[in-house]
């Protein structure tokens, strides 16, 4: 696609760049000034076009350590020096056509030889627009319409120019410098335009319509609270943008990551050459409390695991408890001052709790895979559990063995009619009970009702 891209522009730089070949020679033989005004059109092209032409070229360079956002700007950069160099141009042709509207007619008046070195142009400039169109069609792109549409003016600027040259043909000797007076105003003005579009573009000027397009496909996301700051900028046929996205503060990382992904996604589906860069932060509010107090406790050095968290209030005031696993190993010390630290962060984070009471437990890590079934241990479990009456069944006893640690799981069958709260002690007691019996054990007791 790029190489077929770059032997357009190729084509087309030629084709334009001997229009202005022909018309320079045929106008200063002739002593058409329209058609030498009109060939300083055709070099303006020329220019534009090898500055579309480079800029594809670069626009496949990739970013470096001095130019992280790409070699974009180089076309804009060329724009502009090429809008001066013109305009100054402009200027000359427009105070000669004036002078030279006050002077006496000249001897050597533009006649056949200046029409047929501006049908010649006509010609290529048909060429172009036939080729451009085509092209546009098959494999697309900016620079390639860019190019077309300068082939355009400069078909309309040629036509102006055989004109004034056929008005002298009858007659009316001021018709060349007029023609040309008006092809230097045209020039001016083009120039003017293209210095003016180049040097917004070197001050990263971007459309407010656009940056609006980027924020509602970016809130309307799914999981998305808010987008603020949009930051975005064209570099070449490139626009980069740079978005926050607020998500909600108990929002996992993976799930934030997913919506930054979804995000990106939609923004690339409505502009294809953007290039995407997510930054995602906490938004706390309208977050339940018991939330932002589980996401405080998970961050302090220390805590290995945080559960049954909740919040309730009195008498107009409002109180947390929490559950906090730190590692066995340590003392009880080390445990509290982990706890103080808890319960200053949260009362910091959230002003409204009044008082914070955590519950420390021991952490034990759980590998993934065990190596062995312990027969032993599961018949001790069983003698323990036999012992209790309000045990209606003992189900699947599994005592899996790795390393200095053991995991048992048991399922247990109590009467249907007794109170969670009733079988949540037993449950309990009988765990408490195996942890005096076998050592370093992690206990799990499903109950099941009969």
């Amino acid at each position: 696609m790029f190489v077929q891209r770059t032997k357009v522009l190729q084509i087309s730089l030629l084709a334009i760049f001997s229009a202005f070949v022909v018309e320079l020679i045929f106008g200063l033989v002739s002593n058409s000034l329209a058609l030498i005004t009109d060939s300083i059109h055709a070099l303006l092209d020329s220019v534009v076009t090898l500055v579309l032409l480079l800029a594809a070229r670069m626009a496949i360079k990739p970013p470096d350590a001095e130019h992280t956002y790409g070699h974009g700007k180089i076309e804009s950069l060329g724009g502009l020096i090429g809008g001066i160099a013109i305009f100054l141009i402009a200027c000359f042709f427009i105070y000669e056509s004036i002078n030279r509207i006050q002077s006496p007619p000249p001897n050597v008046l533009p006649g056949m030889f200046a029409i047929i070195g501006g049908l010649y142009t006509i010609g290529i400039d048909i060429f172009r627009i036939i080729l451009l169109r085509r092209s546009i069609q098959k494999i697309g792109g900016t620079t390639l319409k860019a190019d077309f549409y300068h082939a355009f003016m400069d078909l309309g600027s040629t036509l102006v120019a055989i004109i004034g040259i056929v008005l002298v043909s009858y007659g009316l000797y001021h018709g060349d410098f007029v023609a040309a007076l008006i092809l230097g105003g045209l020039l001016a003005v083009l120039s003017v335009k293209l210095i003016y579009k180049t040097a917004l573009d070197l001050t990263d000027i971007i459309s407010p319509e656009l940056v609006k397009n980027v924020r509602e496909i970016t809130t309307s996301t799914q999981g998305v609270i808010g987008a603020d700051p949009i930051l975005m900028r064209r570099s070449g046929d490139t626009i980069f943008a740079d978005v926050t996205i607020s998500l909600r503060g108990d929002t996992s990382f993976d799930k934030a990551h997913e919506i930054s992904s979804n995000v990106e996604k939609n923004i690339k589906n409505k502009i294809s050459n953007a290039s995407i860069t997510i930054h995602f932060e906490p938004n706390w509010e309208d977050v339940p409390l018991d939330a932002k107090i589980l996401d405080i406790a998970k961050s302090v050095d220390g805590v290995r695991g945080v559960h049954n968290v909740s919040t309730h209030k009195t008498k107009g005031k409002t109180f947390s408890d929490l559950h906090v696993m730190v590692d066995r190993e340590i003392n009880l010390s080390s445990a509290h001052k982990i706890s103080e630290i808890i319960e200053q962060k949260i009362q910091e984070g959230i002003p409204e709790i009044e008082h914070a009471t955590i519950h420390l437990e021991p952490f034990v890590t759980v590998p993934e895979n065990f190596d062995l079934e312990d027969k032993v241990t599961e018949e001790k479990i069983k003698v323990i559990l036999e012992k209790y009456p309000e045990i209606k069944k003992i189900g699947r006893i599994v005592s899996l063995n790795f390393e200095n640690i053991l995991k048992i799981d048991i399922d247990c069958s109590f009467d249907k009619e007794l109170s969670i709260e009733n079988v949540h002690d037993l449950t309990s007691e009988i765990e408490h009970i195996i942890r005096e019996e076998i050592k370093n054990a992690v206990i799990t007791i499903h109950p099941e009702p009969i």
